[in-house]
């Protein structure tokens, strides 16, 4: 991926995303590095489960990409990736960053567009928790994948101990109410926080087999809870040893300690 450099002409969807650039891509910690050990630790999960379940050449459709770095790296493993982002400007920021592979762009609104083929994988990290009805969001993605192939989903965990300020999916009769608030982005843009025993039946109804949920990013790697004073001192090596040691922790203390989780879908062949 090529590394740029703020220009002052840039668009301003250009400029703002850049920020975000500048701590997950290109190591600028500064002050947060809950955020960027977080993402780290998100992106590892994705690329490594991803690289588990496809084939060189596999084409893989990468939902509101947005900067394009999950986009870019896929490509650069030797997937054929698709863009696909509400914002049409980001298309070009994207393209500076690429150095190699085959990236095709789809901007829009994913529940609009046609594609010409089907996927071997759909990638949406970050985004179901910003949509009022993540049942059809899932069930439509299912419309998208090839009989066999995969989703991959990363979002925050509902059960996390500080994540209890949103409703439950499954317990919320009006989801409705939320259809002008959604897609909007940051932690402002959620709506529901899914949980992991709701999994199983969204998948279900999408016409989709639940391989994995996997949980992940402790409170001291994410800094919560004054604990990004703690990662100013402690050796990046020693926080991800330990949040690899949470993460073999059984599932009704993991889910409650983790913040966000992976999950791998299939569909029926």
């Amino acid at each position: 991926m090529k590394r740029i450099y703020k220009q002052d002409d840039w668009k301003k969807t250009w400029k703002d995303i850049y920020r975000y650039d500048l701590i997950e891509v290109y190591d600028h910690i500064g002050k947060d590095r809950g955020y960027i050990y977080s993402y780290q630790n998100r992106r590892n999960h994705v690329l490594s489960l991803i690289n588990s379940i496809a084939n060189p050449g596999d084409k893989i459709l990468d939902v509101a990409g947005a900067s394009g770095n999950f986009t870019l790296k896929l490509a650069e493993m030797g997937y054929e990736v698709t863009w696909n982002d509400m914002f049409p400007d980001l298309a070009e920021y994207v393209e500076m960053k690429r150095e190699k592979g085959i990236v095709k762009y789809k901007p829009g609104n994913v529940f609009e567009l046609e594609f010409e083929n089907l996927f071997d994988v759909i990638l949406a990290t970050e985004i179901i928790e910003h949509v009022a009805h993540p049942d059809e969001f899932l069930r439509h993605l299912a419309t998208l994948v090839k009989p066999g192939g995969h989703i991959v989903l990363s979002t925050p965990l509902g059960s996390y101990f500080q994540n209890t300020r949103l409703p439950k999916f499954s317990e919320f009769k009006n989801p409705e109410i939320f259809e002008s608030k959604q897609f909007k982005p940051n932690s402002n843009g959620h709506i529901f926080l899914l949980h992991v025993d709701e999994i199983p039946k969204l998948a279900e109804q999408a016409g989709l087999e639940l391989i994995s949920a996997k949980y992940y990013t402790n409170p001291l790697t994410h800094g919560h809870m004054k604990m990004n004073l703690l990662l100013k001192i402690l050796p990046k090596k020693l926080v991800f040893g330990i949040e690899k040691i949470t993460q073999k922790l059984p599932l009704f203390i993991g889910k409650r300690i983790h913040d966000n989780f992976c999950i791998l879908l299939k569909k029926s062949a």
